[in-house]
């Protein structure tokens, strides 16, 4: 079975569940999937058939990213100043913008889907999962299908979640009638991809999670079928919550969104909720206690202006927490490795005004791998030791970039940031991402393809 030698790593990022340690002067040896050992001298002579030994001289090398939420498809509508959410309140700015994404069509989500986990896959995210809820009607149903090759095509480790919307735009969603599905449509196709691609094998690339897309913009059954739907099918469930909607949510239900979701079940530690930065004490404390985890998007925070995502207080009480990118129409890229910089960055920002201390540097690492891992219900990726999967990025350190930081390659990504490409990207044990190149792969062809894809639709 084939592997890799990365002989003479400068540090290793190792954690055999007691958490992260680093390990100097090492060798990593991987086998297939799988990280097979990481120690001193693994000898050349005892390796397996097949194992390729790479010089890791000067590498710093970490588990692989994790991202926990992110919208392939508005790779297609970035960069827009007339969208901006400086002058709009979220729920504005979604009415804006809804109409845009309607215009996509089926090869406008595959090249979207190939451009986003290009850029993740460059800086470091192994592991990703998309919440994709834009469904046109003439886009056609096939559109998550189309995610799974495009992840296939670059290596990318994908969970598929399958969101939609099902509330009108005339009982108060912020949903072209374009976009909307019937609950039992959605439901339905959450149940055929579950069947033709959820894999719960170790290593598994595809997984679904069933994801209806907001509380605001989807009936009350849609959320009750997909926990029927994903507790019979044993996967987890995703949704938008604390993003702006709680009083819409209490007006229409008497009760702020956590205690809606609660009530009707999509709540515990098989389900998890991207932003929540407009969440009080009262309602993380519920959270922590059902279990439910926090896909937090700290780029998105800059746009909205409001509040900052109280994560001291989510690591207090103890809550589960992953990073997300966040879809590019409120992240204008998909480094995944620049969020967990921005992520301990804004806490500093606010840490004078918070009840709780700032969570160190190594802790955003932890969000950014171990913390989505638990997020996405896994258990074989998010960290390196023998018998994980081999995910994993190196940072060749030995530039100017670094110098004065290689004391700490722990706090090194969250507090100084990286500001270029990995060196190398592995995932599943393959090297998808080296030398500024994808092996076996034009990346200038990906890119025009993706921008005649885009050429097709006027916005």
């Amino acid at each position: 079975m084939a592997g890799y030698l990365l002989k003479n790593c400068a540090a290793v990022i190792v954690d055999e569940g007691k958490g992260p340690v680093v390990h100097r002067n090492v060798d990593l040896l991987t086998s297939g999937p799988a990280i097979v050992a990481i120690g001193e001298n693994i000898g050349a002579d005892t390796l397996p058939a097949g194992t390729t030994v790479q010089d890791a001289a000067g590498w710093f090398v970490y588990p692989g990213l994790v991202n926990t939420h992110h919208h392939f498809f508005q790779c297609f509508v970035r960069n827009r100043a007339d969208l901006d959410w400086t002058k709009l309140s979220v729920i504005e700015w979604l009415d804006r913008i809804y109409p845009i994404f309607s215009q996509l069509n089926e090869e406008c989500f595959y090249h979207a889907s190939v451009t986003a986990m290009a850029e993740m896959i460059k800086h470091g995210c192994t592991t990703a999962l998309d919440h994709q809820y834009n469904f046109p009607r003439h886009a056609g149903k096939r559109l998550i299908d189309r995610q799974f090759e495009a992840a296939e095509l670059l290596g990318m480790r994908f969970h598929a979640g399958r969101g939609g919307n099902t509330l009108p735009k005339s009982e108060g969603s912020t949903i072209p009638d374009e976009m909307l599905e019937t609950t039992d449509e959605f439901i339905a196709d959450c149940a055929r991809l579950i069947d033709t691609y959820h894999d719960i094998s170790p290593f598994s690339m595809r997984q679904v999670v069933v994801a209806p897309c907001q509380p605001v913009n989807c009936y009350r059954e849609t959320f009750v079928e997909s926990v029927a739907l994903a507790r019979d099918r044993g996967v987890m469930m995703h949704t938008h919550v604390g993003e702006g909607e709680s009083l819409v949510i209490q007006a229409r239900h008497g009760m702020r969104t956590v205690d809606y979701l609660e009530e009707l079940g999509f709540a515990g530690p098989d389900a998890f909720y991207a932003h929540c930065w407009e969440l009080n004490h009262d309602e993380l404390r519920k959270m922590a206690a059902s279990g439910t985890g926090v896909a937090h998007c700290p780029e998105p925070v800059y746009l909205v202006g409001a509040e900052v995502t109280d994560i001291p207080a989510m690591a207090a009480f103890g809550l589960r927490v992953g990073l997300g990118c966040d879809g590019a129409a409120s992240n204008d890229n998909s480094n995944l490795m620049h969020c967990l910089h921005s992520a301990y960055m804004l806490q500093c920002l606010v840490s004078s005004s918070r009840a709780h201390p700032v969570p160190p540097p190594v802790e955003f690492l932890g969000y950014g791998t171990t913390g989505g891992a638990s997020l996405l219900g896994r258990r074989d990726i998010g960290r390196l030791a023998p018998g994980m999967a081999a995910d994993l990025f190196a940072i060749d350190t030995r530039r100017m970039d670094y110098v004065g930081t290689r004391h700490d390659p722990l706090s090194l990504i969250a507090r100084v940031g990286i500001g270029m490409a990995t060196d190398m990207t592995m995932i599943n044990g393959r090297i998808v991402w080296q030398k500024g190149e994808f092996p076996g792969l034009d990346e200038t062809k990906l890119a025009a393809d993706a921008e005649a894809a885009l050429s097709t639709v006027e916005f």
